[in-house]
């Protein structure tokens, strides 16, 4: 903690320093918000595509709440979490992270793994390979070895009359997987395929077709497609960098940085990247303000979901109440079914199913659902929610009686029908629209917490300066 409030104060020194330049347009709770902060926050959040694209004086009222509870969470040291401490190093890290490996370290590794390419070549070329296969597994009886031996002697004689190997291999192959295309195994290089596979490859010539021969899982007939060295590094180069990439090679790179910086200095990883970004902060000020952007919103997150989101969805005597309040605004425009969809693989089960849910509260329903007929496998399909007439036409035809074209069950659960109940003008309880109830009733509270963080917090405006946003 002492480490990150150590950034955060150089960051502050940085734009004292940079004040003549950079006014400050706005304190919150006293702290000063200088010009290119704002100006950052604003450009971020109202990029053309943006559609609901606010004026920048429509953006400082909704920045002002923003720094407000970013306030409230200071004053409520939830910047002194473990939880929030951790999050806030790991988005911030994976900025910073990749600014720890060099060139050169990157460099090296393509390098090293090209050289691995070419050792594991111990001279030899790369082969393009295909084959015809025919598989026989190991201790067949004598009948079966007679019939895969069969087959493949019958494959090759097609071959030998002038046959298409790629066309025979598609259709005649056990290898479904280079079946498809035509045979082809790919380039492969020593110790890639079994061992009497490879030793006969090696001794083919471009565009031999070899007699068929036995391995350990069947019968092949090899095709050596063509064969090549290994391309120089410079032109393999680009594709090995791709691959280790996605690998993760920056990421592991950064470690052993990270790990040989702190094993040169005695400092932990923890504080090698604390002063990382300090550095950082101070010479980038875009990061530095990304980074900012971090505290800032996880600390909003944090306040907000303690104080307001949670429980808000929590208070369902309040959230009923809201509901009754604001009934209208939940009107319907179509009718709706507030229930369950069950779909059984058989019609007894059905009506097991129906009969057990029954009388009981709708929110035990998926529970008893699953422990009393999916335990084990899933014998009872279920779906409970509000319905909107024409969204599902199995409920359609079920719970309104709407007969459009032919309703299917599918096969493997034939028998359905609907629970619940039919909602013509609207929901009758606020769990209908619950999450809808949810969203609107913590919007409120919201606007409550930020109304009473404006009485309890001083914040003013510098309109002259706030004017100069964008145009100096």
């Amino acid at each position: 903690m002492k480490t990150i409030l150590c950034s955060l104060t150089l960051m502050a020194t940085t734009l004292t320093a940079m004040a003549q330049s950079d006014p400050i347009v706005m304190r919150i709770n006293g702290k000063a918000v200088p010009r290119s902060e704002f100006e950052y926050n604003y450009n971020k959040n109202n990029t053309d595509g943006v559609i609901d694209k606010k004026s920048i004086e429509e953006y400082a009222d909704l920045f002002i709440n923003y720094k407000l509870k970013v306030e409230a969470a200071l004053d409520a040291k939830l910047d002194t979490l473990t939880s929030y401490q951790q999050e806030y190093r790991t988005y911030r890290d994976q900025q910073l992270r990749p600014m720890l490996v060099t060139p050169a370290a990157e460099e090296q590794e393509v390098r090293n793994y090209y050289d691995q390419m070419l050792s594991q070549l111990e001279g030899k070329q790369l082969l393009e390979l295909a084959h015809i296969f025919v598989h026989l597994p190991q201790q067949s009886d004598a009948t079966a070895q007679a019939t895969a031996k069969a087959r493949i002697d019958s494959i090759y004689a097609v071959l030998q009359g002038g046959k298409d190997f790629a066309e025979i291999a598609t259709e005649a192959s056990d290898d479904r997987s280079t079946a498809a295309r035509g045979g082809v195994i790919g380039w492969i290089g020593p110790h890639q395929l079994l061992k009497e596979i490879e030793d006969k490859a090696y001794t083919m010539t471009t565009g031999e077709v070899a007699e068929p021969m036995l391995s350990t899982v069947g019968w092949h007939i090899l095709k050596l497609m063509d064969q090549r060295p290994l391309e120089p590094y410079d032109t393999l180069a680009p594709r090995i960098r791709q691959f280790l990439e996605s690998r993760g090679m920056r990421e592991r790179l950064a470690t052993q940085a990270a790990d040989s910086i702190s094993k040169a200095t005695g400092k932990t990883v923890e504080q090698v990247m604390d002063e990382q970004a300090e550095r950082v902060a101070a010479e980038d000020e875009e990061l530095r303000y990304l980074f900012q952007e971090y505290h800032d919103g996880l600390l909003l997150f944090e306040i907000c979901q303690r104080q307001v989101w949670e429980p808000a969805a929590k208070d369902t005597t309040a959230l009923e109440r809201y509901f009754k309040k604001n009934k209208k605004a939940y009107a319907f425009k179509k009718p709706h079914f507030s229930g369950a969809l069950l779909q059984a693989v058989s019609p007894d089960m059905l009506a097991r199913a129906t009969k057990a849910l029954k009388g009981k509260n709708e929110d035990l329903w998926a529970a008893t659902i699953k422990q009393q007929f999916n335990a084990d496998s899933v014998q009872v399909r279920f779906e409970r929610r509000v319905f909107e007439q024409g969204e599902n036409a199995m409920v359609d035809s079920l719970a309104f009686g709407i007969k459009q074209g032919k309703t299917r069950p599918s096969k493997k659960y034939p028998a359905a029908a609907v629970l619940g109940r039919k909602l013509k003008n609207g929901p009758k309880l606020w769990t209908d629209v619950g999450q809808q109830v949810v969203t609107d009733y913590q919007a409120v509270k919201e606007q409550e917490f930020v109304e009473e963080l404006r009485r309890r917090y001083k914040f003013e405006v510098y309109k002259q300066v706030l004017n100069t946003v964008n145009k100096h």
